[in-house]
């Protein structure tokens, strides 16, 4: 005799991206395209997973992705979460920025259910397509007690990557997402799961920024390293209204002098100004090649330039002063 189950509840908040993408004549294909209940239906065994109740949050490609979306993802994530009927919610995107909307939901929303980004590679529509593949192992996740506590999480080509980690390093692969610095969260085979350990630094539930305040999000802006590099960029960043700028500085966040020269006298303005690399690995120590306490700079650590970025907005938003925002990249 069988006994049935309570099958875990699942919200799924759709924002468009390339697994909702259609294929266009010419090889390019129109992002967003398809609705979230297409997305789930052409998923077999979802039904055996989970229940899922759907909500289209937005519909547009992840470049277009913004603070305004950002916020409304931040409430709808967390009113669902906040139901005690919820196991566990699950984020369709594309993945150009889910980098950067992962990281931040990592840090504004308060709680420790499973919350997984999902996304594709290739449309929905193409020979191949891992969407399925990706949006089921991405719900297996969402639905399993064993997930809770490990803040936001991205699936992707059977991998589980943390928020704080992850980043997109290949234009047109399915494995384009890594973990470069501290590895893979864990592994999932069609929807079995193999965790390998949790997350070190502070998130959701130990974070001091969630849940999202309604202070908005302060203008942060990137600036690019090369050779030759100029101050031109960054005194129009400051001219604009930039309240701080992350550098993606040359290997370990280092600048050549004009540049260097630009962003001190940007700290003497009042911006704050924080030192990544444009590497993609590694760590941006204080006080090396550059005298950081005598500009006034801060350092990323392992932070990648786009990561930075969300982590300064938002203590600039909680108007943390210059030590305790260096303070805050050393624990998120």
């Amino acid at each position: 005799m069988s006994v049935s189950r309570e099958l875990p509840r699942i919200t799924l908040l759709a924002t468009g991206g390339t697994i909702a993408g259609a294929h266009m004549a010419g090889g390019g294909y129109a992002a967003a395209a398809l609705s979230a209940e297409a997305l789930l239906a052409a998923v077999p065994g979802l039904a055996e997973l989970a229940t899922i109740q759907v909500e289209q949050v937005a519909r547009i490609g992840s470049p277009d992705m913004d603070d305004a979306v950002w916020r409304k993802l931040a409430e709808r994530a967390q009113a669902a979460l906040d139901d005690p009927a919820v196991t566990g919610v699950v984020i369709t995107h594309g993945t150009d920025t889910m980098e950067e909307t992962a990281y931040f939901l990592n840090l504004v929303l308060k709680t420790d259910k499973p919350v997984v980004l999902v996304g594709a590679m290739r449309p929905a529509t193409v020979i191949s397509a891992d969407g399925p593949i990706n949006l089921y192992n991405a719900v297996a996740v969402a639905a399993a007690p064993v997930a809770r506590g490990r803040g936001v999480l991205v699936v992707a080509n059977d991998e589980i990557h943390f928020a704080r980690e992850v980043a997109k390093t290949n234009t047109t692969q399915v494995g384009t997402f890594k973990s470069p610095n501290r590895g893979l969260a864990g592994l999932v085979n069609r929807g079995r799961l193999h965790f390998f350990g949790p997350t070190v630094r502070r998130h959701t539930q130990t974070s001091e920024f969630a849940p999202l305040s309604a202070a908005p999000l302060p203008r942060v802006d990137i600036i690019y390293g090369h050779a030759g590099m100029r101050r031109d960029l960054i005194d129009a960043a400051v001219a604009a209204g930039a309240q701080g700028l992350v550098v993606a500085g040359v290997g370990a966040g280092n600048l050549p002098a004009g540049a260097l020269a630009a962003c001190a006298e940007a700290v003497q303005r009042g911006v704050v100004v924080v030192r990544s690399s444009r590497t993609g690995g590694g760590v941006v120590e204080r006080n090396v090649e550059i005298d950081d306490d005598r500009v006034g700079f801060l350092v990323a650590e392992e932070l990648n330039p786009q990561k930075a970025r969300v982590l300064l907005m938002l203590g600039l938003a909680h108007n943390l002063p210059a030590a305790a925002l260096q303070e805050r990249f050393e624990l998120y």
